[in-house]
Order: C-alpha cells, then sequence, then structure tokens
C-alpha cells in the first residue's frame, strides 16, 4: 500500500489532491488476473453523525457515486421517518441502492446483505462508477468486505455431511438450547438463548456432521473473520465521529422533528398487539416503545364513551393516562437511540482495535455545533473528498493524514471469543469474549453499579460495628 509508511504524495499528485475541481473517476476497474483488488468506499459512523448526508456530498466533487445502503432498518419497506431514509428530494438524484426494497415482514441478515450487495457493487464498478456504502449497521459492512462469514462456513460443512439434519420435532424453543448446551457448551456461550434460528443452524450442523460448532471458529478460522486486510475489496474506510454530548442533543431533537413528520402515524399504520418485535422492520427502534401507547389508544377507540383524540390532541391534554403513556414513549425512543449511538461507537472502536480495520476518523462535531453550512463544507465534506480522491490516485488509500485522526492497527489482536462472564453486580449480566467484558467494566453503568454497591457494604459494616 502506497503512504503507508508516511512518505510525501509527488507534486503533481499533492496539486491534484489540493485541487477543489469536480474531477471524473477512473482507474477503479481492473482487467482479469490482475493483482490489484476494485476500490470501494465506505462510510460509517453512529445513528445521526450524518453518514449518508456526507456521502450525497461526495458526489458534487466524485462523479459516478452509487450509495449502496448497509442499514438494517432502512433496507425495509415503510416507516420511512422512522428510520430516517434520505426523501428523494433529498438525494440530490445520487442513485441509492438497498433502501426500502425489502419485505417488512422477513428476517435480512447480514449474509442477506451480502449476497445482495456484491453484485450491486460489481455492477457499479462494470459501469465505471464508484460505490460508497454507507449505514451504521457494522455487521453488515463486515461480512461485505471479509470474504469468512461464519454461516457459510457452517453450510459448507453440513453440505459435505455425512448425513441429512433430523428434525427437530416435538422440541421447543428453550430445549433447544439446552440441547446445543449439552453437545457444545462452548458455542452455547457465544450466542443468544433466544438467537433461535442459530441454535437450530448449530443443532443441524451437529447432527448430520458430528462436528461440533466451536470447533470451525477457532485457530486459524478465528484469525481470518471480520478482518479487513482479506477483504474482498480495496477499501477507503470513513468513520463520521460527533462528540457524544453533542450526538445525544442532535438525536433527541431528530426524534421530535420526527414526531412533527407524522412518526406516529407510521407506526400506528403497522401496530398489531400481538407483533414479534424479533422479525423484520418491527425490531426497528420506536416500534416497540409505543407498543404500551397504542394499546390504550385503540381501548379508548373502542369505546363508546371516550371520544377518540387525534395525536396532535394528547399533548394538550391534562393528567391523561394516555399523555403520559406517550412521554413515556418519547422518552424510551429517546434513550433508546442515544443507547444505540454508544454501541455502534463501541463497535467501531472494536472493528478498530481488534479486527485491525483503518480508519479515517473526521470530527464533525464542529459542523454540528455551528448553524452554519459552510463548516460542514469545510470540515467534514472537502476534507472526506479529498481522501477519496488519494484513494482513488493511488494505489492504496492514504494512510498519514494526522490532522484527521487516522487509526493504524499494528498487527492482528488475539481474540478471546469463546470465554463467558458473568457481572454479578449489573445482575448476573453475560458477557461473551474478554474484549466485551473489558468494554463492560469501563461502561458508566457497570461503574455506577459498583460504586453503589460498595457505598451499600460500607454503611452495612458502619451499621454492624454501632455498639
Amino acid at each position: 500500500m502506497a503512504d503507508t509508511n508516511g512518505a510525501p504524495l509527488p507534486p503533481e499528485e499533492e496539486a491534484m489532491v489540493d485541487s477543489d475541481e469536480h474531477i471524473p473517476f477512473s482507474g477503479n476497474r481492473t482487467d482479469e488476473g490482475a493483482k490489484s483488488k476494485n476500490k470501494v468506499v465506505v462510510v460509517m459512523g453512529a445513528t445521526g453523525a450524518g453518514k449518508s448526508r456526507l456521502a450525497i456530498d461526495l458526489a458534487s466533487h466524485l462523479s459516478g457515486v452509487e450509495i449502496v445502503n448497509a442499514d438494517s432498518m432502512q433496507v425495509y419497506r415503510g416507516l420511512d421517518v422512522l428510520t430516517n431514509k434520505v426523501p428523494v428530494p433529498e438525494r440530490n438524484g445520487v442513485p441509492h441502492h438497498l433502501l426500502g426494497c425489502i419485505d417488512p415482514s422477513v428476517g435480512f441478515t447480514s449474509r442477506d446483505f451480502r449476497d445482495l450487495a456484491i453484485p450491486i457493487i460489481d455492477d457499479v464498478l462494470l459501469r465505471e462508477g464508484l460505490p460508497v456504502v454507507v449505514g451504521g449497521t457494522n455487521y453488515y459492512i463486515q461480512a461485505l468486505v471479509s470474504p469468512f462469514l461464519a454461516d457459510d462456513l457452517v453450510e459448507d460443512v453440513a453440505a459435505c455431511s455425512r448425513d441429512e439434519p433430523r428434525e427437530n420435532c416435538g422440541i421447543d424453543k428453550i430445549a433447544s438450547f439446552e440441547r446445543l448446551k449439552e453437545v457444545d457448551p462452548v458455542a452455547a456461550n457465544r450466542i443468544h438463548p433466544n438467537d433461535h434460528r442459530k441454535i437450530k443452524r448449530y443443532l443441524d450442523l451437529y447432527e448430520s456432521s458430528g462436528v461440533r460448532p466451536s470447533n470451525l471458529f477457532q485457530g486459524k478460522n478465528a484469525e481470518k473473520r471480520g478482518r479487513a486486510d482479506t477483504s474482498r475489496y480495496n477499501c477507503c474506510f470513513i468513520w463520521v465521529d460527533v462528540s457524544l454530548p453533542i450526538l445525544d442533543r442532535y438525536v433527541e431533537q431528530r426524534v421530535d422533528s420526527m414526531l412533527d413528520s407524522g412518526l406516529l402515524n407510521e407506526v400506528c399504520g403497522i401496530y398489531n398487539q400481538n407483533t414479534d418485535y424479533t422479525q423484520g422492520l418491527y425490531q426497528a427502534i420506536g416500534v416497540h416503545e409505543f407498543g404500551m401507547f397504542f394499546k390504550s389508544y385503540f381501548s379508548i377507540k373502542e369505546s363508546t364513551e371516550v371520544p377518540w383524540p387525534y395525536f396532535s390532541e394528547i399533548g394538550d391534554m391534562n393528567g391523561d393516562v394516555l399523555k403520559k403513556l406517550l412521554a413515556e414513549a418519547i422518552e424510551k425512543l429517546k434513550s433508546n437511540t442515544c443507547k444505540l449511538v454508544r454501541r455502534q461507537k463501541r463497535r467501531l472502536n472494536q472493528l478498530k482495535s481488534v479486527f485491525g480495520w483503518n480508519f479515517h476518523h473526521v470530527d464533525a462535531t464542529e459542523a454540528f455545533t455551528s448553524n452554519s453550512g459552510d463548516l460542514w463544507q469545510t470540515t467534514v465534506v472537502e476534507p472526506c473528498a479529498k481522501i477519496v480522491r488519494n484513494f482513488l490516485e493511488e494505489p492504496g488509500s492514504l494512510t498519514n493524514n494526522k490532522k484527521l485522526g487516522h487509526f493504524e492497527q499494528k498487527g492482528p489482536v488475539l481474540r478471546d471469543l469463546w470465554t463467558q462472564y458473568i457481572c454479578e453486580a449489573c445482575g448476573n449480566q453475560v458477557l461473551r469474549g474478554a474484549h466485551e467484558w473489558e468494554q463492560h467494566k469501563q461502561g458508566r453503568r457497570h461503574r455506577k453499579r459498583l460504586f453503589g454497591l460498595k457505598k451499600q457494604f460500607y454503611i452495612t459494616q458502619q451499621v454492624r460495628t454501632v455498639p
């Protein structure tokens, strides 16, 4: 890769990089058998950080930009306001793929995303375009860029097995997980008891081949999994970041804007008292949170004594149960979205430190705190356009831009994926793997609980010593 040793660009190329001209995209396709990989730009970041806005704005600096959505909820049809899909007029004519095209009632795994995204990206490359993958669902992007996916490995082994998998007739979901704990306790420690799809796949693998799933995901296989240095594409990873206090405030304001734009009408349209909130679009933050509100709301509709209020009237009610439920639901939506932001940031840090991903870290905090749109252009869009121009013109991506906070991983980190940790201070919460455990110990919630328990213990000891 060029520039990994900090070598400066040649003068003529440096001048080209500093140019603000709208340059055509070129040099991405490679001949058959060529050693270099096709180039793809990947824009990542927490929800609300401006990923989609940046990707669209990049199209004004680079020709041929086509956006591939990598948001696990935006891939579904419906709930455009709640999932914050970019409205068509705001896309500025930039083509968008995998946006609002999947049936909202079906599951859509990282493998499904990869299998649909790769042909789209390859088609964009074939047409001399520039694919820009954008989204906050990091495991989608990880599945896309890494040629090693756990689901594939399980399927390959099962396909070569000696027997057909036996049907687990009459075995309920709880019993299935108990069965997995018997045959492969190490694998059972790695997955959630409610991940019934993966439990079934692991059991089918064991029943058909006699191979324990945990044996597949250790050693050399574990080293390959999710690493960007084995990517099928040459990727330029851009991490758009905003400081937590500023992003929290922005996310809460965005929820208020969504409510003004008809969020309640959207969720009302798909509400069902018997909804399975673990499937499809119903997993979106903002659906489950309004469950109790809509249950009460529709019970009023069925009443002949109380008039059914419009959503706009609920906020003006005094001391009404419906008003209280709505306020609680909105607060939950804001709180859970802020928690999502933290999970996404932790995952990005993990991709950097554990999986060895090299990010161009762009801090957009200043642009978020200013009312001037010019600041967004000068501190975010233009620097990112410069990064991408360097990436396209050089054999590899730019790696020595200290001003923008480039992250460079020195070498692979051995990952403990199988040890299970239990935090008694946090109500016997289960953590899987040393990295997850260390992240948990550093978390504010854990430290607060620990401090409370120590304080309670100290008070108890003081009471016992009183004569």
